[in-house]
């Protein structure tokens, strides 16, 4: 099982405080399609809330250490029903890799438009771009433009 420090378990406690649960646990209780649905979205998220459905708090006290035990995960939060657990991403590096390249798959960027008067509140905006796309200094998508080749290394290159 994964130790966090009380100041890393507050700060996950409030990462966790705008999140759905991503796994309910019925009435079958814990079984391995659960336990591999939890170690899918660890790996998938990260920091993810588990929903069980029972009155039995002692069982849930149980599944929650189970769970952390099986899957060396960080116990973050017990509140009633909900269980917020923690596992630092395996491909965290894979994905810092993806998001280093330029011009590839979707990506999501907030735009701030100050008001006209300039007295009110800017808009803010999150809008999700796509890999040839681009957003202006006053705030509009544009799409990149192909790229004009000239004919003589056109010609040059054919040779």
């Amino acid at each position: 099982m994964l130790k966090l420090t009380p100041v890393e378990r507050s700060a996950l406690r409030s990462e966790a405080h705008a999140l759905n649960p991503i796994v309910l646990i019925g009435e079958a209780g814990l079984t391995p399609a659960v336990l591999k649905e939890i170690d899918a979205g660890l790996d998938a998220h990260g920091l993810i809330k588990v929903r069980v459905f029972g009155d039995d708090r002692d069982a849930r006290i149980t599944m929650y250490d189970t769970i952390c035990e099986n899957l060396k995960a960080a116990p973050v939060q017990h509140i009633g029903k909900l269980l917020v657990i923690y596992r630092p991403q395996k491909t965290a590096e894979a994905a810092k890799v993806r998001s280093e390249k330029k011009g590839r798959g979707m990506r999501e960027v907030t735009i701030v438009k100050p008001s006209a008067s300039g007295t009110k509140r800017p808009s803010v905006t999150k809008v999700m771009l796509k890999g040839n796309e681009r957003v202006t200094e006053g705030g509009t998508i544009k799409r990149a433009k192909p790229r004009q080749t000239s004919a003589k290394k056109s010609a040059l290159g054919s040779k």
